[in-house]
């Protein structure tokens, strides 16, 4: 009974780690903008580690991969049970915080392809844990499935390929789309809210400074609020989270107005999309020009997509010779809609027909 327990548990903890790892390493951008949030001032307020969250984000998911293979074929048992120990404490350890505090809403355990809530995140985890100890308690009984040369053929193909996948998806763009924004996908459909979808619960809380101290108080409390408190401030508290559409906070505002209605009507619409002008890359920037012109010849409408001020757009502009005008949209709506900066997204009324990694610009078919 031991041993079958111990084997389950081993085949159960490496195909998890393995399809989550890969789901992540398909999308390592994403994981990387996941870990960014973990490290920003609302959560550890570790800012020092931004600039390195792709690295780690792809350090993480390959060794998830290749401990999961590690694990089914019995290499290095000792060294692979407690890698996976100490890296299921880490991780529980951050969707408990996350849960708790409520400060990052998906851990991003599955990347896109599966949202699971901090709660469902951590419970995840637990199970995961169980399993794990399980296996730590056991470990003479993790033996290996085939003779060493083999074993060490197949552990250090596991970190090849996937190194070889990382380069893949960071010089093009996920191998698999789970994002609302993918091909085929129409932008006006993902914003719609269905009839009868379930609404949010928002209480109104209203902040008074009394006596020095800014205290809160509900619609019910405010005929306790004394005299001499002064209001600081009003936020919304959300008692139920209603439906959320797949897609929202799409905007395509320039000077003061949304055009997005119109815009998502143009039978050829180019987007260049970069959320961040100045971090956009240079050998990517210098592309657009050209493709701009062969795209207008061509009868589309160009427009670019960012997040960036208007400074930053006219250093642009100047700096690589756009002619093509700028609309902004929120910096998270952009990263969703396409991880290289920049990308080139081709749109039919709404619809997202191409997109492409600015080392694909010729896979385009304008």
């Amino acid at each position: 009974m031991k041993n079958v327990l111990t084997q389950f548990s081993r085949i159960f903890v490496g195909l998890l780690f393995i399809i989550s790892g890969l789901i992540k390493l398909n999308d390592p951008v994403g994981f990387s903008y996941k870990l960014d949030e973990y490290f920003s001032e609302p959560v550890f307020n570790m800012p020092f580690l931004v600039p390195l969250t792709l690295g780690l984000a792809l350090f993480l998911v390959i060794l998830e991969v290749v401990l999961g293979v590690m694990l089914l074929i019995g290499y290095k048992s000792k060294f692979t049970i407690w890698s996976l120990l100490l890296m299921i404490i880490f991780f529980t350890f951050l969707t408990f915080y996350s849960a708790y505090f409520d400060v990052v809403k998906d851990c991003g355990c599955f990347g896109d392809a599966l949202h699971l809530t901090p709660w469902q995140s951590f419970t995840k985890d637990i199970v995961l844990l169980f399993f794990i100890l399980i296996l730590f308690i056991n470990k003479d009984l993790v033996k290996p499935l085939f003779q060493n040369s083999v074993q060490n053929i197949i552990a250090y193909a596991s970190i090849i390929l996937c190194m070889f996948m990382a380069v893949w998806v960071l010089n093009h763009l996920p191998i698999i789309d789970f994002r609302p924004y993918q091909v085929g996908a129409n932008i006006q459909k993902g914003m719609e809210i269905p009839d009868g979808a379930p609404k949010s619960v928002v209480e109104m809380i209203f902040i008074y400074n009394v006596n020095g101290v800014d205290t809160e108080f509900t619609e019910k409390d405010l005929m306790a609020i004394p005299e001499a408190a002064t209001f600081v401030d009003r936020k919304d508290k959300v008692i139920t989270e209603g439906y959320v559409p797949p897609i929202h906070d799409f905007t395509m505002v320039k000077e003061d107005s949304d055009y997005k209605e119109e815009l998502l009507q143009e039978p050829k619409l180019l987007m260049f999309v970069t959320h961040d002008l100045a971090k956009s890359e240079e050998g990517g920037m210098l592309k657009l020009e050209k493709l701009n012109q062969e795209a207008k010849a061509k009868g589309y409408k160009v427009i670019g997509m960012t997040a960036s001020s208007t400074q930053l757009i006219a250093e642009a502009r100047k700096k690589y010779g756009l002619t093509f005008d700028f609309y902004f949209c929120d910096a998270t709506t952009l990263k969703t809609i396409e991880r290289a900066n920049p990308s080139i997204v081709v749109l039919e009324k709404g619809t997202i027909k191409q997109k492409v990694h600015y080392n694909d610009i010729k896979k385009l078919d304008l």
